[in-house]
């Protein structure tokens, strides 16, 4: 009578570890639902958001779910903003689920996001000085002007824009 409880507890304990490797996607496996994303700048200390969330100063390893592309804005005062989107696409995995996960294992990793993989891994963002300026090219009959919100206390005043009406 033991040996048959035992057998049966066995059968169960094998059926659902097979059934739970058939659920798991290979993907989500092998690396997960999210990814780490470093982040660094120069000069260093930057504000770091991810879709329009702050996430820390530079430099900085963050973790992000491979289900979405990120907007990454680096912001630092006295600097332009630099701005650039990390976008997911299909992980080479994805054969691997295909062979070993089947169907539901790569259904299971699209729904999680674990089907992909995140890229650029590695963001630099060289801060360039918030300059604002005027530059007039006569040869080549061009005007262009660049706006600033804070002004530098050593610029000339040339001229002032009027509102048409």
């Amino acid at each position: 009578m033991k040996k048959i409880e035992i057998r049966k507890g066995i059968i169960i304990l094998s059926t659902l570890l097979i059934v739970a490797g058939l659920v798991t996607g290979c993907c989500s496996i092998i690396h997960g639902t999210s990814q780490e994303i470093g982040v660094g700048s120069n000069p260093t200390g930057a504000k770091v958001f991810v879709n329009g969330m702050g996430k820390g100063k530079t430099p900085l390893v963050m973790d992000l779910k491979r289900k979405n592309s990120h907007i990454i804005k680096i912001e630092l005062e006295g600097y332009e903003p630099f701005e650039t989107t990390i976008i997911k696409s299909v992980s080479g995995w994805v054969w691997g689920n295909i062979l070993f996960g089947g169907l539901i294992g790569l259904a299971v990793d699209a729904i999680d996001g674990a089907l992909y993989k995140l890229k650029p891994e590695q963001i630099q963002a060289q801060m360039l000085k918030s300059s604002s300026q005027a530059m007039i090219d006569v040869e080549n009959d061009l005007l262009i002007i660049q706006v600033t919100m804070a002004p530098s206390p050593n610029w000339e005043k040339i001229g002032q824009l009027e509102r048409l009406k």
